[in-house]
């Protein structure tokens, strides 16, 4: 059950302190794009969101969008955000992950992931050892595949909070 508890939990990615981030030694931020930095209906990122991303440009911390969306979602926000991406990532699986390591020559400790999944991006992180970073869904509008995973990731926080590991709501860093 470890894999599925975060190591980081807060309610949005703007409520992430990333200059702390940075002083914990984390240069490269995965970041899940549905749900995570945008909802499913917006087709590109607002000026917040580019805010956001021209500060992690100042901080010197690489920000990547890794999602299992296809290339036509991801597109808009990697070119208006100005950062990398990977599409159609099939997280939780460790391919893209260690071929993210391979390109940029990122250690697993100089890594997080943000994302508002425990299946796909929770897990993931945690299977290879990077900082996992859970945040609230945005919407609750959200694809057939998804629907699924919330259905199933519901069971897993009833089970991780009868044991006391994890509560929605009780955030932390």
């Amino acid at each position: 059950m470890d894999r599925f508890i975060p190591d980081m939990y807060v309610k949005s990615i703007f409520e992430i302190n990333f200059k702390s981030l940075k002083k914990r030694g984390i240069k490269c931020i995965l970041f899940d794009l549905d749900n995570t930095i945008a909802p499913l209906h917006i087709p590109v990122p607002d000026k917040e969101l580019k805010d956001l991303f021209a500060d992690l440009e100042i901080l010197k911390i690489k920000a990547i969008i890794l999602s299992n969306a296809g290339k036509g979602r991801v597109e808009p926000f990697k070119e208006k955000l100005n950062v990398d991406s990977s599409y159609h990532s099939q997280k939780p699986f460790k391919k893209k992950y260690k071929k993210i390591m391979d390109i940029y020559g990122f250690k697993d400790n100089e890594i997080a992931c943000i994302g508002d999944q425990l299946l796909t991006d929770i897990y993931g992180a945690n299977r290879m050892g990077f900082l996992s970073i859970l945040v609230n869904p945005i919407s609750h509008e959200d694809y057939l595949p998804t629907k699924i995973n919330r259905f199933f990731e519901q069971k897993l926080f009833a089970i991780l909070e009868k044991r006391g590991l994890f509560k929605i709501g009780d955030y932390y860093e």
